[in-house]
């Protein structure tokens, strides 16, 4: 007697928790259970129907079938093979089922992937809600085990299929203000609320005869401007193209989470906007629909473009496609989308920091400055070899900075052939190599800034021995590239991606886009970029103001060599990396890629007019007739008026 009574017990909770989740306004319906499956080829089974009939949810060995009479205008069934890819190889596989008769749709999760077998739509007129578990079917080995309703049991027993009856009513009664209707409605209340699922206006448009086209604005929420409405301009193309139907429906959806599923690095940055003529397809429409959404503020290193549902991939998923659709960015708060045919349309916008712009002339910019200054460091080695012999301290670090860059440059411009040509570890070294190269350079730069301070201001005590400067210049950026290699996943190919053409993005070996990589990048080359561009900055205006005084600084040629030459020299021209923001970034970006890529044949350039400077400033002293006085400095730098001037040496 004991085991019946349990089971009554048992089957009157059932029946109260059901009772309690329909009290508590359960509109949809969201199912999970474990479907236990063997080892055989899966698919997914669906039939879906208009009506109220009830749902079904049946499972066996092979297949996990949908069936049901509860949509107001979805019809559609099919077979979907479920690959490895999708379950992997175990024997039973978590799903979830969720129902949402206010939109129409109907979605189901498994194996981590998420198909939508039925599509949302504007608020019908009639919703099948309210759905309750059924008399359950027989055990069976196979079938689907642990069903819950909302994480509340229904049973822990592997039956073979659980089926739903649900409740007909209208829809406008779950939203009092109206989600349907024309759209000029205003929306308030529960509509108001983008969360609310039945925050989805829809309504219809008859085109007649003498149809010239029309234009439609979303609702207004109340409190917001109308020029903030979503708006739609249907061109008079769209009748001709239609074959039967003469009535558009269109809809606008303020709950687009909806749509969110399977995006990760993007996000629907507004309303979606969905256009049909029932029964028909219209594509390639010789004036294009006009579709403007109002959003937020959208930077320039984020990238958003118009997109639109495409069916035709995988009806059961949401793929977002931007054929089609041509974006027309109105202002960093407007975007307008030209689309020549009639589906869902939104507008996608990146998470992170999107494609570079200008990628191909940057690249062609890069390719020559490396190759020119490659070329241009050779030459000023070889000068900087034969000028050593005059014991001037400066010119082993001078010389430093040179092999640094020579190497740097070198790297840079083959990093694409490396990139595409070489394997996984020759890429790994090049990208650590690269980066060493880049932190060398670096710590060269930060050494001639220390120089300069030591010959301004330290008069009585001689610089540090040459073997010091190498040991910064070359040992010191090679222990962090050697920590970051033991550690792993942080160099190797790179992708970087263009906003003209996002399908063939530029390959290099270099730190990888990971938040490790990241994280490296912030600690190594920021941290060094902003302490010698700072440095560097610093040590312009002291020698700026050590020279001023001197009767070459009047000389306009003088004082321009004075400032560039050490503006080169100290690596500040890095700073423009700082300042890629604003109505300038484009300006701000080509700069910084001309300077710092043509930094080896600035540098040559620099040190050949120094040297023609010395030379035409000794022929003056030659002559008798030329000479003049020049009071000397109070600084005593070096006996060479003209070399301190420009080089700090």
């Amino acid at each position: 007697m004991e085991a019946p009574l349990a089971e009554r017990l048992r089957a009157a909770l059932i029946i109260v928790i059901l009772l309690r989740s329909t009290a508590s306004s359960d509109r949809d319906l969201n199912f999970c259970g474990t479907w236990r499956h063997g080892k055989h080829p899966l698919s997914l089974r669906f039939d879906i129907a208009p009506g109220c009939d009830g749902l079904s949810i049946s499972a066996d060995e092979r297949s996990l079938v949908v069936s049901g009479r509860m949509a107001a205008q979805c019809r559609r069934s099919g077979v979907h093979h479920l690959g490895p890819e999708a379950l992997g190889t175990q024997e039973e596989s978590s799903f979830c089922l969720q129902w949402e008769p206010l939109q129409d749709q109907l979605k189901l999760q498994v194996g981590g992937k998420t198909f939508t077998l039925c599509w949302p739509s504007g608020m019908p007129e009639s919703c099948c809600t309210y759905l309750s578990h059924g008399p359950n079917a027989p055990e069976a080995a196979y079938g689907i085990a642990h069903g819950t309703i909302r994480d509340d049991v229904i049973t822990r027993k592997t039956l073979t299929a659980y089926n739903f009856t649900g409740i007909s009513d209208l829809c406008a009664t779950f939203c009092p203000d109206g989600s349907h209707g024309p759209a000029q409605v205003n929306v308030s209340g529960p509509a108001a609320n983008a969360e609310a699922p039945c925050a989805a206006l829809s309504a219809e448009v008859d085109m007649k005869d003498d149809f010239g086209g029309v234009d439609i604005s979303s609702p207004v929420v109340e409190g917001e401007p109308p020029e903030l409405a979503t708006s739609i301009h249907l061109p008079p193309a769209l009748k001709q193209a239609a074959k039967t139907d003469s009535k558009v429906v269109y809809t606008f959806f303020r709950n687009n989470s909806l749509f969110q599923e399977g995006l990760k690095e993007v996000r629907i940055l507004d309303d979606v906007v969905e256009i049909s003529i029932e029964n028909e397809v219209i594509e390639d429409l010789p004036e294009p629909i006009r579709i403007g959404f109002h959003h937020d503020v959208v930077p320039k290193t984020h990238s958003r473009s118009c997109v639109s549902w495409d069916a035709r991939k995988d009806p059961m998923k949401v793929t977002w496609s931007a054929a089609g659709c041509k974006t027309q960015q109105r202002g960093s708060k407007h975007t307008e989308c030209l689309c020549d045919h009639l589906t869902y349309f939104t507008v996608l916008v990146q998470v992170k920091p999107g494609p570079v712009r200008h990628l191909l002339a940057l690249t062609a910019i890069t390719s020559l400055g490396c190759a020119v200054s490659v070329i241009s460091c050779i030459a000023l080695i070889v000068f900087l070899c034969r000028r050593r012999r005059a014991k001037d301290p400066s010119t082993p670090i001078h010389l430093g900075l040179a092999v640094s860059l020579t190497f740097l440059n070198l790297l840079f411009f083959f990093t694409g052939v490396l990139a595409n040509a070489g394997g996984h570890d020759l890429c790994i070294l090049a990208a650590a190599s690269l980066h060493y190269a880049l932190l060398s350079s670096f710590c060269w730069m930060g050494i001639e800034v220390f120089h300069t301070f030591w010959l301004v201001y330290v008069v009585f005590r001689p610089s540090p021995n040459i073997c010091v400067w190498n040991l910064l210049g070359f040992v010191l950026p090679a222990v962090p590239v050697v920590v970051l290699v033991a550690m792993g996943d942080i160099y190797g190919l790179r992708e970087v991606a263009s906003s003209e053409d996002e399908d063939n993005p530029f390959l290099m070996c270099w730190m990888k886009k990971n938040h490790q990589a990241l994280l490296a990048h912030y600690l190594t080359n920021l941290t060094f970029l902003a302490v010698l561009v700072s440095a560097g900055l610093v040590m312009l205006f002291l020698v700026y103001r050590e020279i001023r005084p001197r009767d070459e600084w009047r000389k306009s040629r003088v004082a321009f060599f004075s400032i560039w030459g050490l503006s080169c020299l100290y690596g500040t021209t890095w700073g423009l990396t700082f300042l890629d923001f604003g109505p300038f970034s484009d300006f701000v970006l080509f700069l910084s890629c001309i300077l710092n890529s043509f930094q080896g044949f600035l540098l040559m350039l620099r040190f050949c007019v120094l040297d023609w400077m010395r030379k035409h400033q000794a022929r003056r002293k030659e002559s008798p007739a030329k000479v003049r006085h020049v009071p000397a400095s109070p600084s005593t730098i070096s006996q060479e008026p003209l070399e301190p001037l420009c080089s700090g040496s």
